[in-house]
């Protein structure tokens, strides 16, 4: 089976703390948004304490056009995609020459060519990589990634795929937008890049995390639940409040379905890497789940950490697992996404 060679995230220089946050955002809010003083304890209730973010806060306070922040989006995912790329081919040991295949995971910018081509010219690395641009998966987008690079490793027992994801959600922001999807994503969204490197199992390298089957659905009739609308100012957040309560109603049954096809039960999980969407997610996971008390206890650190990132969030919490420390056993992967979906990979994980 392929394994993961090595995993790597970054630490934005821009690391704001919450409450700051919440204070800039009652000013922004407040002439227009009548709601400001009743919703804005939703900042204190994320249980989020820094946010990583790729501009100073004053940033997001200053007019700017969609056109200005995509132009911000294409230099700041190239940038620190090719740091991530840097440090997670260092961990793994391998030249660049030696990726195969390049996989690039983003719904928070636009970029034709897509990001993975801007990245291959200014590391040169092999034009003949074969490259695969996913964009609109939104925060299911990380596990979906990781589930179609161990695809094409399985494929090729040779293969070296680079996985790299990025979301700018700071970027996306609309200052004139006072809805109240808006107000609460800006309490909770941030930004991140993240990479990984899987290889094919005839490939030399520690072996420690192997993959071992995923699992994609589409919920029918649920397209309203999250994502964006788009606007002649830019990406619009839609979510619905409704989140958790489809979690509550779904995510045992998919789960427990998916590993009986591994002949598997819910109890033979020993790392819980999920995506950390927000508070109310991760207690109606452990509410549907009946989870231990520190079984969540990494992915809750990276949601406090950092916030929201979208799609990477589950790779900052895949990363923290593989440097801290897992338990000998499976490990599973899972992320909700835009559609309504659920993502899930399972892992064997052995020191």
């Amino acid at each position: 089976m392929p394994f993961i060679a090595s995993v790597s995230k970054i630490d934005l220089p821009h690391r704001i703390p919450q409450q700051e946050a919440k204070e800039r955002a009652r000013a922004m809010f407040a002439e227009n948004f009548p709601q400001v003083d009743r919703l804005i304890q939703a900042f204190d209730n994320t249980e989020i304490v820094t946010r990583n973010f790729c501009e100073p806060i004053s940033y997001y306070i200053t007019p700017n056009t969609f056109e200005e922040r995509n132009e911000e989006y294409l230099q700041k995912a190239l940038m620190w995609s090719v740091k991530a790329i840097e440090n997670c081919i260092e961990a793994a040991h391998i030249d660049k020459s030696e990726i195969t295949d390049i996989l690039f995971v983003s719904t928070t910018g636009l970029a034709t060519p897509s990001i993975d081509a801007l990245i291959i010219n200014q590391m040169r690395l092999n034009p003949h990589i074969n490259r695969m641009p996913i964009f609109g998966l939104g925060c299911g987008g990380g596990v979906s990634g990781m589930a179609k690079a161990n695809a094409l490793a399985k494929a090729n027992p040779h293969a070296v795929v680079l996985l790299v994801a990025v979301e700018l959600c700071s970027l996306t922001l609309l200052r004139n937008d006072y809805s109240k999807s808006n107000f609460i994503g800006s309490s909770l969204f941030s930004d991140g890049i993240a990479a990984c490197i899987i290889m094919g199992d005839g490939r030399s390298g520690d072996k420690k995390v192997k993959y071992q089957a995923s699992s994609s659905k589409l919920y029918y009739d649920s397209l309203e639940v999250m994502g964006w609308d788009f606007k002649d100012t830019g990406f619009k957040v839609l979510f619905s409040k409704d989140i958790p309560t489809f979690i509550n109603e779904h995510i045992r049954d998919d789960i427990d379905n998916f590993l009986a096809a591994q002949g598997l039960k819910l109890g033979d999980i020993k790392n819980f890497i999920f995506h950390p969407g927000g508070k109310k997610v991760l207690d109606a996971y452990n509410d549907a789940l009946q989870l231990e008390d520190d079984s969540l206890q990494k992915t809750r650190a990276v949601m406090n950490d950092y916030g929201n990132m979208s799609s990477v969030t589950v790779l900052y919490v895949l990363e923290k697992f593989m440097n801290e420390g897992f338990e000998d056993g499976y490990g599973l992967m899972l992320a909700m996404g835009p559609g309504f979906s659920s993502e899930m990979v399972l892992l064997k994980m052995e020191n």
